[in-house]
């Protein structure tokens, strides 16, 4: 099969999910080609193709269009064609060119499959799979069908008429698509993400000592809870607790983030490491005690993957995939979001119980992950995406 691979951007090495995709695929026989919009870096894993820049001056975005359009006369069938349907679908002259432009790089793909890599990637080119004779895929995760629809709402009915297959990470993301108008138009595969658990290898256990090693990784961002989370370290602290709560991630939100720390008090218990290489994350994770991801939205989190294999114990909230990532009391504990006492509570019960009790919980993180959520078991479910025919 030869795949277009459509992001925004290039994976950066921390995006495990795209960058383990393209090489499962690629060890299965597939071509994967990447069509991202511009960018500084260029992707060295496969073949990776940039949509035409967009400049601020005239001149030179004129002699960009009249490149752009004079490299696209040997597809002038392709392009007709899809000039065509977007006329039968209502949109103007004006809006096709602009199309055609920003989309000239997809014009001239020649493969099996398009692959939008998020759902909001596949607005306004939901006709040009059609148009190049490719069938068309697309990923769905939190944010896609969980947060853009409630701004947009109604804003993949026109996708729903053209996608051949959806893919989810969560069985709570594949609700979220009937909830947003999807009526069974193609066939939905749940594939979630999963690591490399020989990498991200638990080598014994950590047992709590003093202060307690409490640690977070994630984009500092409303979405991940990180007030709510600070909230509930504060009541710990009140009830005598002594922890060390390392965060580990950058974003928009850390200025705000400090300033609840300070009027927590907890400038002596909170570490803002800011973004770290996964060996350092690695690292950190093999002095922890306890991770948790007190998220309002979430898709599935690779980190609570990682930290699981780590053997540590994991808290986390109930929101989308994070209660499949995280077996209620049986790989670690499952919190109703946006509660800042109960996942003190749950804090303090965690800490409260026995070794053996922390010990069995972690056997069953690790062994969980190794049997369900490892790198064979995704490169395989992505190959069958692709190659078999869905009921």
């Amino acid at each position: 099969m030869k795949i277009a691979l459509v992001l925004a951007q290039p994976p950066s090495y921390s995006e495990t999910f795209f960058n383990n995709k393209i090489k499962g695929l690629q060890q299965k026989g597939h071509e994967v080609i990447l069509f991202t919009g511009p960018s500084r870096v260029k992707y060295k894993n496969c073949l990776h193709k940039e949509s035409p820049p967009i400049s601020k001056f005239f001149l030179l975005q004129f002699f960009s269009i009249c490149i752009v359009f004079i490299r696209l006369l040997p597809y002038f069938k392709i392009v007709n064609r899809f000039f065509k349907l977007e006329k039968l679908d209502g949109s103007s002259t004006k809006v096709i060119l602009k199309k055609i432009y920003l989309n000239a790089h997809l014009l001239t793909f020649k493969g099996d499959w398009v692959h939008f890599g998020f759902g909001t990637l596949a607005l306004e080119r939901e006709l040009i799979p059609k148009s190049i004779g490719a069938s068309m895929a697309v990923s769905f995760r939190g944010f896609d069908i969980g947060v853009y629809t409630l701004k947009y709402p109604n804003c993949y009915q026109k996708l729903w008429k053209h996608v051949s297959r959806i893919h989810v990470i969560s069985n709570d993301i594949k609700q979220l698509l009937y909830a947003n108008g999807f009526n069974d138009q193609a066939s939905v595969i749940k594939i979630t993400p999963a690591i490399d658990n020989q990498y991200f290898n638990a080598d014994g256990f950590n047992d709590f000592s003093t202060p307690i090693q409490l640690l977070t990784v994630a984009r500092l961002h409303w979405k991940k809870g990180l007030v709510k989370t600070l909230e509930a370290l504060a009541l710990l602290k009140k009830r005598g607790i002594k922890f060390q709560y390392t965060l580990v991630g950058e974003g928009d939100e850390k200025e705000h983030l400090m300033y609840v720390v300070n009027q927590l008090n907890l400038q002596e218990d909170v570490t803002f490491s800011g973004k770290l290489a996964s060996k350092d994350v690695k690292t950190i994770m093999q002095t922890a005690n306890i991770y948790i991801q007190y998220s309002v939205q979430e898709g599935f989190c690779n980190a609570v993957l990682e930290a699981q294999s780590m053997g540590l114990l994991c808290v986390v909230s109930d929101a989308e995939g994070l209660s499949e990532n995280v077996k209620d009391n049986f790989s670690g504990w499952v919190v109703a979001r946006g509660q800042s006492k109960l996942l003190a509570d749950k804090l303090l019960e965690v800490v409260s119980l026995s070794s053996e009790e922390r010990l069995r919980i972690s056997e069953n993180a690790v062994n969980r992950v190794k049997d369900h959520f490892n790198l064979n078991i995704q490169q395989q479910a992505f190959h069958d995406f692709y190659t078999k025919k869905q009921e």
